[in-house]
């Protein structure tokens, strides 16, 4: 259990995220909204996550080497080691989905530093986001969602989308182009949303962090898309760990003024002080089935001090969405379990 410093910390940091999720925004649009279409576009899978169904959990270490002090308080930046649980993931609603086949890779991760504090994180492995709005986000999956008829997104409904929401077309460029890797360990992991860190001298600078493999990245080529086991990333993965662990560097890009902190659809220009701040080290991975990650909500509003969240409407959005996925996920598993024994006593 966490000492009641650390669940002060996560109920403040999810105050956004329940604003919104209650209304209290102006906005219309809300959670259970979009968990239901994206529930509507996955398909029904009680007891797993609505996105990014099908994953393997991780565990390890993160090593700070110091260097993100002068920018963060967060105790994660100054202790020696910081033990981390994670889970690696696709994009999609299925967990039975085809990995070579998918075109996004995810990394969460939860690290809980030596005085209790938490720090969660779900990355991509896209460089930036593909709208600027959970309105945007709302009105591409339903634009994405079967039509009845065909069983097929409406390419209607599609080109009304891209006309609402210019801003999808570099997303839409990328995804064209950009090379698959053909291993969760040679993927960087992007934290597409800024966030505030606070310095001990009381300095605040915007942020945004991915993780960059040390592994040499490969593409996945045609016939592996087409021809490679359901679980391919997950064989992958169990034989890179089997040779030994697997390191990410944490670099940190900090904003100039003028950058859009509050629009993750925007990248900021490569030329921005990038600093590396350590390394994170997984060694071993277990079913999601069982494991240890399978009950954690990687919330990406749950902070420790020295970081704090950015005006980002979609981080809000995002933290309310996986809070009603989490708790709807976890009825369906308490159900069935209630089931079985009932069904144990019956026999």
């Amino acid at each position: 259990m966490l000492p009641l410093l650390g669940i002060g910390a996560i109920v403040l940091s999810l105050g956004a995220a329940l604003a919104w999720a209650a209304g209290w925004t102006g906005g219309r649009l809300t959670a259970q909204q979009m968990t239901d279409t994206i529930e509507a576009g996955g398909g029904n899978h009680p007891g797993f996550r609505r996105a990014h169904s099908k994953g393997v959990c991780v565990s390890g270490v993160f090593r700070g080497n110091g260097a993100a002090q002068k920018l963060s308080t967060a105790r994660v930046f100054a202790q020696t080691e910081t033990p981390v649980l994670g889970r690696l993931s696709i994009g999609g609603g299925s967990p039975q989905a085809p990995e070579a086949k998918a075109r996004v890779r995810s990394l969460a991760l939860l690290l809980r530093s030596d005085d209790g504090q938490e720090w969660r994180t779900a990355m991509n492995s896209f460089p930036f986001f593909v709208v600027a709005t959970p309105e945007g986000f709302q009105a591409q999956a339903e634009a994405s969602l079967p039509d009845p008829a065909t069983g097929k997104p409406d390419p209607a409904r599609q080109a009304d989308f891209a006309r609402r929401f210019p801003e999808a077309r570099k997303f839409q460029e990328w995804a064209r182009s950009a090379p698959w890797s053909n291993s969760w360990a040679n993927t960087p992991y992007n934290g597409v949303n800024a966030f505030r860190f606070h310095a001990a001298d009381g300095s605040e600078h915007f942020v945004r962090w991915s993780f960059r493999p040390q592994a040499a990245f490969e593409p996945l080529s045609p016939e592996q898309r087409e021809q490679a086991d359901a679980d391919f990333l997950q064989q992958d993965l169990a034989a890179r760990l089997a040779q030994g662990p697997l390191r990410w560097d944490l670099v940190l890009t900090v904003a100039a003024p003028g950058d859009p902190v509050n629009d993750p659809s925007q990248p900021w220009p490569e030329a921005r002080e990038q600093i590396v701040a350590g390394t994170l080290t997984l060694d071993a991975s277990q079913p999601q089935a069982g494991g240890p990650c399978r009950d954690i909500n990687y919330d990406p509003l749950i902070l420790p001090r020295g970081i704090s969240a950015s005006d980002d409407p979609v981080l809000a959005a995002r933290s309310a969405v996986y809070a009603h996925s989490f708790n709807r996920r976890e009825r369906e598993i308490a159900f069935g379990r209630t089931q079985a024994t009932a069904t144990g006593a019956q026999q």
